[in-house]
């Protein structure tokens, strides 16, 4: 007796008892369903008000623990199930926003594939840790060296980024996150993230070791189908698209750097399904999976009269001096490990109001600013490429990506500040960009 055939025949009609004990009956080849059948129904029908038409698996899995079940299991010839009728998933929990996809036809529609690249592109067979042949793989591999260790980059090939474009389109972005997370969030930035921090007498920074590769493709099935609604096949397939394993022969290549055992420790999540860095679909179901730390960490956070929010990676509280106590800090890490994450102790800092008090790059002891020496810098530039033509102040830099690179600082700095952006964009509009660039 299979218990994924019983859950397909309960699911196949009415959430009722009579019809849902005939159904078990039939898929059993009885004539007569036998008591413990009668026994199994009720016990499902207590337990699920609603047909659970979009988690066959979980039902299936519930089968197997019931009374019912055991006595059907410890009949002298244990039933067998002779008649299959397959029912299509569908959606149960609708999501405000979210495109409908109640099955893997739908999904595979959405993303313009057929349903055998669908299977391809969400790797069910695991294929892009073993294969030793690039071209066959669906991520393309960059190793960055770094001080404290390296950084492995996967970016996604054209066909999966554009299916993960989809996904993060139609299934991701209309779910709402918590307050406190403010990276790659419509309508939040750096900005968002560092002016709560404003004035406050101590900044505390902390940073989350591995981000992406510290969350595991069962979290993110777990938000899938529980905060997105998801029905359990196609929530299972979106986990395959928008998670990966590190290549074998990538991993290899990673050297070990200063720190052996943060190698070890990011070598072990790399061989599991985890987020890649570098898909588009990962910030945000990051910051879904995220959720619950979010809430624990503000929680913290205001019990003791303090402000937090996150930024991808980054950690940021303010508030009073209770803050510089080294047990809140301790607090915080307990709380990430809960979560299956790992505060890096090297990068906490915790700066008073006398000192420069900086959050992700931008100093917050007034107004969020850049730093004086590079606010001074970028005013230079953009002076010496007006008075002396763009061209002398390119030095090594590339030429053709020069006007790209000034004009991005610029706006940076707006993003940051907007009363500094705008003097600056003052001065880079005197540059001539088309002339000869000389003075």
């Amino acid at each position: 007796m299979t218990a994924s055939g019983v859950a397909t025949a309960l699911l196949a009609g009415p959430w009722r008892r009579r019809e849902a004990v005939r159904r078990v009956a039939v898929a059993l080849g009885y004539a007569r369903a036998p008591r413990w059948v009668g026994t199994l129904v009720g016990e499902v029908l207590d337990t699920y008000r609603e047909a659970p038409a979009d988690r066959p698996r979980e039902l299936a899995a519930f089968l197997a623990t019931t009374t019912g079940w055991a006595r059907g299991r410890a009949a002298d010839v244990p039933p067998r199930v002779r008649r299959r009728e397959p029912v299509p998933t569908r959606v149960v929990r609708r999501r405000s926003g979210l495109t409908e996809v109640p099955d893997l036809a739908a999904l595979a529609r959405l993303l313009d594939v057929d349903q055998g690249e669908l299977a391809w592109f969400a790797d069910v067979r695991g294929l892009e840790r073993t294969t030793p042949d690039e071209a066959l793989r669906h991520y393309r591999w960059r190793v960055l060296e770094r001080p404290g260790g390296a950084r492995l980059v996967a970016a996604p090939k054209p066909r999966l980024r554009e299916a993960q474009r989809r996904v993060l389109r139609h299934l991701l972005a209309p779910l709402p996150v918590h307050p406190a997370a403010h990276g790659c969030v419509p309508g939040r930035s750096v900005r968002t993230a560092a002016a709560p921090h404003a004035g406050a007498d101590v900044v505390v920074s902390m940073d989350l070791e591995s981000f992406f590769a510290s969350v595991p493709a069962g979290r993110v099935w777990g938000v899938l189908q529980g905060v997105a609604g998801l029905t359990e096949p196609v929530a299972h397939a979106v986990t395959g698209l928008a998670t990966t394993v590190v290549p074998a022969a990538v991993w290899r290549r990673v050297p070990v750097g200063p720190d052996p055992d943060r190698h070890a420790r990011l070598g072990r999540r790399l061989a599991a399904p985890h987020l890649p860095v570098g898909a588009p679909t990962s910030p945000a179901l990051a910051n879904l999976v995220c959720a619950r730390l979010d809430r624990r960490l503000a929680g913290l956070a205001a019990s003791a009269g303090a402000v937090y929010t996150r930024y991808v990676d980054d950690l940021t509280f303010s508030g009073g001096a209770v803050l510089r106590r080294d047990r809140f800090a301790v607090r915080v890490a307990a709380i990430a490990a809960d979560e299956g994450l790992r505060v890096n102790p090297a990068k906490t800092r915790a700066a008073g109001s006398g000192r420069r008090q900086q959050v992700l790059g931008a100093v917050v002891n007034v107004r969020p600013t850049l730093p004086r020496p590079e606010r001074d810098a970028l005013r230079a530039l953009l002076h010496n490429c007006a008075v002396h033509g763009w061209r002398s102040q390119v030095r090594d830099r590339d030429p053709a990506t020069f006007r790209d690179s000034v004009l991005g600082r610029v706006a940076w700095a707006g993003s940051v500040d907007p009363v500094l952006g705008a003097r600056l964009r003052e001065l880079a509009a005197r540059i001539d960009w088309d002339g000869p660039g000389t003075a």
